[in-house]
């Protein structure tokens, strides 16, 4: 009786200190209740699950020394100066905004090239390694043990024998299952390799929630590579239930610099080495001016911003689009800011149009997004679903003919605050014409999701929508 006693003291201990810690974080109403109510109801799961992934540590040291306003001083002044300053009205504000938030410039004389399947990006890819002759930076969420892996492998191998720089981070989370001879491999043949953020107990509970979902190649500081891409088998191949459609895409020109800023600051984090000199941001000359119209900026993200960066743009983009708003997301699990502003736009008038996968490859995260069909349906927007054989993992935003961003970014709260993002936003009328004849060819394969069959749905099945929907500030 008295040990039954004790453990039961423990346990009402354990829960109120949580409850307290989760109260004095000062999250989001939204989100405390999340946490309050998964407590309450799971009280052992919910206190390890916030053990784990519910602890705000941007202000921690780990994190916040990200925010190196030296290493930003020491590479900014390398690109700083631009030819042109004569910003798109429209979108002028929003252009500030990114440059006063974390020094994201905007870039002319752009050139780009848009994939939508992984073997013509890796074809590209693999060729525009093969040509480096300076340095090669690669970012990557993911990078496989796999055949598609060990091909970037090999050929990075390669060209670090030959004498070019070769630097690789990887996230650490999502790299758990490769083995440690696949790294061992490539720092064997001069490949420099890091892993983000490595998480080893007992450092495991400040480090598991911030992760690099970034996808950056850099080739000499000139060619660029992103979008949702990782360097995995599944992009070629598919998984045994779905074949792969995603959005990547190849920049050649100024913007090349800020991906590069990113990488250097990535490395710079995890390394302590800057990386400096002329070579990284080379000089380019253009002989045609007419790409002087291609205006491309690259904003960046993470646990450490002030700011959640990149969701304040979508929300300025949203709210200020005249025509129309086109949205590729694998995810729909819109934060309130992002959920207000596509029910205004769609309120007003605006083609608001989100295209998601007919099948998720994550079960909680289906149900949850479905929960919030209703919530823009009924207020005018519409919401298309993609072939169910095929994942569309595409992260795209395309507004009235003259911008389009792609990158990382998941229309989720982890995306926007939590993890490492980067995102392309473009400003080119011939580019973004581009963008949206992919998103028509994209609904050709889609399904219009009809509100009034939905509420003809079982009945258990719309009310464990909506149970997963309060548990969506936490997915």
């Amino acid at each position: 009786m008295v040990v039954n006693w004790i453990i039961f003291s423990l346990y009402i201990v354990v829960y109120v200190v949580t409850a307290f810690v989760i109260i004095m974080d000062k999250k989001e109403p939204v989100k405390t209740l999340a946490w309050l109510l998964l407590l309450f109801l799971l009280p052992i799961i919910g206190c390890i699950l916030y053990f784990f992934f519910g602890q705000d540590t941007r202000r921690r040291k780990s994190t916040n020394k990200y925010r190196a306003i030296d290493l930003y001083k020491s590479v900014e002044k390398r690109f700083m100066e631009q030819d042109r300053h004569d910003y798109p009205v429209k979108y002028a504000e929003l252009i500030r905004m990114f440059v006063n938030q974390n020094h994201a410039y905007p870039f002319t004389h752009n050139e780009i090239e848009i994939y939508e399947s992984g073997r013509p990006f890796f074809d590209a890819f693999l060729s525009a390694i093969d040509t480096a002759e300076s340095h090669i930076h690669l970012e990557f969420f993911i990078f496989l043990d796999d055949e598609i892996g060990n091909r970037v492998a090999d050929h990075i191998i390669q060209k670090a024998q030959e004498g070019v720089e070769v630097r690789v981070l990887y996230d650490d989370v999502a790299c758990w299952n490769v083995k440690n001879r696949f790294w061992e491999r490539m720092r064997e043949g001069g490949v420099d390799v890091r892993s983000f953020m490595p998480v080893r107990y007992p450092g495991l509970t400040s480090k598991i929630n911030y992760r690099n979902h970034r996808k950056i190649a850099v080739i000499d500081g000139k060619v660029a590579f992103m979008g949702g891409m990782n360097i995995a088998d599944r992009y070629i191949k598919g998984t045994k239930e779905q074949s792969w459609r995603d959005t990547n895409i190849k920049i050649s020109g100024r913007s090349v610099y800020g991906l590069q800023k990113v990488f250097i600051g990535d490395w710079y984090f995890m390394d302590k080495t800057l990386l400096s000199g002329d070579k990284y941001y080379p000089k380019m000359e253009f002989a045609d001016d007419s790409l002087a119209d291609n205006l491309i900026q690259i904003a960046s993200s993470s646990a450490a911003s002030r700011w959640p960066d990149i969701e304040q743009g979508y929300v300025r983009i949203i709210n200020n689009a005249k025509k129309y708003i086109y949205i590729e997301t694998p995810y729909f699990i819109p934060t309130q800011p992002v959920l207000f502003a596509l029910q205004t736009a769609a309120l007003g008038g605006i083609d608001v149009r989100v295209m998601v996968p007919k099948k998720c490859d994550n079960f909680l995260v289906n149900n949850a997004s479905r929960s919030f069909f209703p919530d823009i349906l009924k207020a005018g927007a519409k919401v298309y679903l993609y072939d169910r054989k095929v994942f569309n993992h595409s992260k795209v935003l395309i507004c009235d003919d003259e911008l389009a961003t792609v990158g990382s970014v998941n229309i989720d709260s982890r995306s926007f605050e939590t993890s490492m993002e980067v995102q392309a936003f473009i400003y080119s009328e011939d580019i973004v014409s581009r963008f949206r004849d992919m998103f028509e060819n994209d609904m050709k394969r889609c399904t219009q999701f009809d509100i009034n069959k939905n509420q003809k749905r079982s009945i258990v099945i719309r009310f464990w929508e909506s149970v997963v929907r309060m548990l969506s500030p936490l997915l």
